[in-house]
């Protein structure tokens, strides 16, 4: 089924862009054989290794360009996942599917449910909204990564939205009565408001936030909920 649709996108190809008489035809269709038979989110770096590995070298901005022509002419499209990196998948006509991203691993799990799809026309009709396009993106942790963590860890190591409970604070009595002055003690539930890898972690407790250093989140250990 997904070889045809490929054959048939790749004729479509052919057809659009003979009509728009874009150049160097040859060299752009090597670029979308490549990039359909890749089944995941690549950036052009990326394709333009896949493509030197199968004897196919391009300069990348001759991929970067193609890339940006199959996304005008609707062969491809353009995602940036939490404000990272570029990345490109295929826009199959007719079909739609949404997106899981581990914030860990940064892996992209895509999925599709037809129950989601007509719970959110119907939400939009209610509010007399006519919907054009969507995307949902939801972040959390995987499997894998979620089995290869502690039980118990540094709030430094947290990820942003992560719900989690202090089950200690670490570093002597000072640190322990700085953050019961602060309002945090252990048993709290708090979540993570943000946490970029450097400078401050803000952290949530009953609608309240809380500005922690590195040094001090370090001292915190937390147990996810």
């Amino acid at each position: 089924m997904m070889k045809q649709l490929h054959r048939q996108e790749k004729e479509q190809f052919k057809k659009l862009f003979q009509q728009e008489q874009i150049d160097q035809f040859e060299l752009r269709f090597k670029v979308l054989d490549v990039f359909m038979q890749t089944e995941k989110h690549v950036t052009s770096a990326e394709l333009v290794a896949l493509l030197h590995d199968r004897g196919v070298d391009l300069r990348a901005e001759f991929v970067r360009e193609t890339l940006k022509l199959m996304c005008c002419l609707g062969f491809a499209q353009k995602r940036q996942f939490d404000n990272g990196q570029v990345r490109y998948e295929h826009r199959h006509i007719g079909q739609h599917h949404d997106h899981m991203i581990c914030t860990k691993c940064k892996r992209i799990i895509e999925f599709s449910n037809e129950a989601l799809e007509n719970l959110q026309i119907k939400i939009a009709d209610e509010h007399g909204f006519h919907m054009l396009q969507h995307k949902m993106e939801i972040y959390g942790i995987c499997t894998d990564c979620l089995q290869q963590r502690d039980d118990c860890m540094p709030l430094t190591n947290a990820r942003t939205g992560e719900k989690l409970v202090i089950k200690a604070i670490n570093g002597g009595a000072a640190s322990r009565m700085r953050l019961m002055a602060m309002g945090l003690r252990i048993g709290d539930a708090i979540e993570v408001i943000t946490n970029l890898g450097q400078g401050q972690v803000v952290v949530a407790l009953e609608l309240k936030r809380y500005s922690l250093g590195r040094g001090l989140a370090q001292k915190i250990i937390v147990q996810p909920q």
